[in-house]
């Protein structure tokens, strides 16, 4: 059976797990994973993505991530990919350091947030590299310790999963606390698969008759909603880059006819570059099919999309201008 395509839009919360290849160490040292957890938290502001939680071990980690104004595989692109290039160089290797494919699962947060927060931040635990949940405070490559206020760290976006405990801070993290040692015994529920069995085992508001999709951690109308929201996305006709186009060159102040024609005047190539960014980052389409309208190689679309994405993110009346549309 092929392998059914992700689902991923602005928005989603996604338990986010990498995988070395062959189930090798991806970290060798302090360094290595300091160097991760440096590039994920500069990649969480830059991108404005929420991160719930987090789990370092040798050969794997997890993430809890919610990107606003980014997809997840752009995301995870520049973290692996950056992490990789860094990793290789300095232990003399080369090739692959990570599985072909990382696992992503699309979840309800208003049913499964705390429950994966807690899943996550006991990983280490459940690996025996730590051995009590008391120990588990004193492991620096967890989000727990974080959450407990122990670590310089800011990861992770306490101000999200705190107040969910309690209103004071003190409170919130006694009762945080409470609630990591309560898992300890208690069943421990698939967290790292969506799915019709995963899903029900910790919402009793779905039955054997509601919605499933094996991407997705949930059930019934928050699966429909996904399902509708991603059908919003396709690479196809519902796509209309000549409107795109329409709309930056009118943010740019040139006419949308030479777009499609060479040229060095700097309005042309910021509003060529937006949109490459767009196109080929956000709706997925391909260098070879939007080169030849904007007079420009596969190569040179994914070098404009590069330099497109800091433009857009900058930009904050073109982002309102395009909101229509994205």
């Amino acid at each position: 059976m092929p392998r059914q395509s992700r689902i991923d839009f602005p928005g989603l919360l996604h338990h986010v797990i990498v995988r070395g290849i062959e189930k090798r160490s991806i970290f060798l040292d302090d360094q290595d994973r300091e160097e991760l957890l440096s590039r994920l938290s500069r990649l969480l502001a830059e991108t404005e993505t929420d991160c719930f939680a987090w789990a370092l071990l040798d050969s794997h980690f997890h993430l809890l991530l919610q990107p606003s104004a980014t997809k997840l595989s752009q995301f995870m692109r520049r973290l692996l990919t950056g992490y990789a290039v860094v990793f290789n160089l300095r232990h003399g290797r080369v090739g692959h350091l990570f599985q072909n494919r990382y696992k992503s699962i699309v979840c309800d947060g208003d049913v499964y947030l705390l429950e994966l927060v807690r899943y996550i931040h006991l990983n280490p635990l459940r690996a025996g590299i730590v051995k009590s949940v008391e120990s588990l405070e004193d492991y620096p490559w967890c989000g727990h310790r974080e959450l407990l206020g122990k670590t310089f760290r800011s990861v992770i976006n306490d101000r999200q999963v705190l107040p969910l405990f309690a209103k004071r801070l003190r409170a919130a993290r006694q009762q945080y606390t409470r609630f990591i040692a309560d898992g300890v015994d208690a069943p421990s529920a698939n967290l790292s698969a969506g799915g019709k069995r995963a899903s029900l085992d910790l919402d009793p508001d779905l039955d054997d008759d509601s919605l499933f999709d094996d991407r997705v951690l949930g059930g019934g109308d928050f699966v429909e909603r996904v399902l509708r929201h991603a059908d919003q996305f396709p690479v196809g006709e519902k796509r209309s880059l000549r409107e795109l186009m329409d709309l930056v060159a009118s943010h740019y102040g040139v006419e949308p006819a030479a777009l499609s024609q060479s040229g060095k005047n700097r309005n042309l190539a910021g509003a060529k570059a937006v949109i490459c960014y767009v196109a080929i980052r956000k709706w997925g389409l391909k260098g070879v099919d939007v080169g030849p309208i904007l007079a420009y190689t596969p190569a040179a679309v994914s070098h404009a999309a590069n330099r497109g994405e800091s433009i857009f993110q900058e930009g904050t009346e073109l982002r309102k201008k395009l909101k229509t549309i994205l």
